[in-house]
């Protein structure tokens, strides 16, 4: 380890860090520590992109990135959620977790909790895609593709009037993002993959998407090439800070100490971060996803707002995605899930054969209660969490990786992350 910094603000610089979790925040971090010199280590319970980095619709979106609690949410009671075909979806078994980061969700979907966190989200929002020109310019040889088109369409200009409200929030917090409102047919001269039920529609301008499976491997070869190790199929169970460095406990024992850990495990990231004074309750909600062919692969992103559903073109298929079902991370897909998204989105596209799809997948995106982030330093000043970004781990990824490494190495928290403190 190396020490920096003047008299009386030393800080020790680590030489080797072990970070848990490959997916997108990991790998992420991982590179960015490794900019800096530091040698990592990765480790990961199944391997590289396994959980929700995987099958997610792959959207590279900060101007639409907003917290998850939010007022609408309210609006569909009881009964909605209790529905398997319901885009949200609570099991009525609810275990004391659950019900316990259900009241606090709540608690934060009301206006002005949004408005607080739509502003701490701002700052880290408007660097997530020069963090992305970085890695590429640095050499990580993964793509990311502009949006020729990024439509958000509707049935109908009054459904249309909930995502306009919420853009001119979103202006208001200070984060830019450029659109045009459009008529059906207009939407459909951009894109011949929407069908006739589509009445109206809002363009979004400056998008950008990947596909996130194959980026997020790409991005792990170049923290290989780089000297990194990336080991799959361990679990850690356990985190012990002792004098000599930070020891993982996996199912084959103990590693030899490190300088500092990192925590991104997505959804059990509080499984092991609570010995550590993160009280956060981090709560998969699940997404599901599929891909089916089509005579015409859309050129962008196609959003439906108003049943919840993301379509990604990747190569000669669309990824279709959508849902957000509390339940446990590891449970089994639930194949009443595909068929709600099916039939949702079964009216709105033209010639999608959704019959036959493939790549059905399911992920648990780590979700907050306040729809914040946790980044930075825990109790513990060599164990880091990172994680809780809900449905945006892919578009802010790169710069939490950026930000956290900076914070391992330098000792100093940029103010970016001030509001995603774990110890909240």
């Amino acid at each position: 380890m190396t020490t920096t910094g003047s008299a009386g603000s030393n800080h020790i610089v680590p030489d080797r860090v072990a970070v848990v979790g490959a997916g997108m925040v990991g790998l992420a971090t991982a590179w960015f520590l490794q900019e800096a010199g530091v040698e990592v280590t990765v480790l990961d319970r199944e391997g590289v992109a396994a959980g929700a980095s995987w099958g997610n619709a792959g959207w590279l979106t900060p101007g639409l990135a907003t917290p998850l609690p939010e007022p609408a949410v309210l609006k569909y009671g009881v009964r909605a959620v209790l529905s398997p075909a319901s885009p949200v979806y609570v099991p009525p078994t609810a275990s004391p977790r659950l019900l316990k980061f259900l009241t606090r969700f709540a608690r934060n979907s009301t206006a002005g909790r949004w408005k607080t966190a739509m502003d701490a989200l701002v700052p880290i929002n408007r660097q997530a895609l020069p963090a992305f020109d970085f890695l590429a310019k640095a050499g990580v040889e993964a793509q990311t593709y502009e949006a020729k088109s990024f439509l958000a369409a509707y049935r109908t200009v009054e459904e249309r009037k909930v995502l306009l409200e919420e853009i001119e929030q979103i202006h208001a917090a200070g984060q830019g993002i450029e659109f045009e409102a459009i008529s059906g047919d207009d939407a459909r001269a951009i894109e011949p993959s929407l069908s006739d039920e589509i009445g109206a529609a809002i363009r979004l301008h400056g998008q950008r998407f990947i596909n996130p499976g194959e980026y997020v491997r790409l991005l792990a070869d170049s923290v290989i090439a780089r000297g990194g190790q990336i080991i799959s199929g361990v679990v850690v169970k356990d985190i012990v800070d002792e004098i000599r460095g930070v020891r993982l406990v996996t199912g084959d024992g103990e590693t030899d100490p490190f300088d500092a850990v990192v925590m991104a495990t997505g959804a059990w990231l509080g499984d092991l971060a609570r010995q550590f004074g993160v009280k956060t309750v981090v709560q998969a909600g699940r997404g599901y996803s599929f891909s089916v062919p089509m005579a015409h692969v859309p050129a962008g992103p196609v959003y439906f707002p108003a049943q919840r559903i993301a379509c990604t073109p990747l190569g000669d298929r669309l990824r279709v995605a959508g849902m957000m079902e509390f339940r446990k991370p590891e449970a089994k897909l639930d194949p009443r899930r595909i068929d709600a998204i099916v039939e949702a989105a079964r009216p709105l596209l033209r010639d999608a054969d959704l019959d036959a799809r493939t790549f059905e997948w399911v992920g648990p995106r780590p979700c907050t209660p306040d729809g914040l982030p946790i980044i930075g330093a825990t109790a513990s000043p060599r164990v880091f969490a990172a994680g809780g970004h809900g449905m945006w781990g892919i578009t802010l990824g790169p710069i939490t990786g950026q930000l956290l490494a900076e914070t391992i190495t330098t000792g100093r928290a940029p103010a970016e992350l001030r509001p995603f403190n774990p110890l909240r």
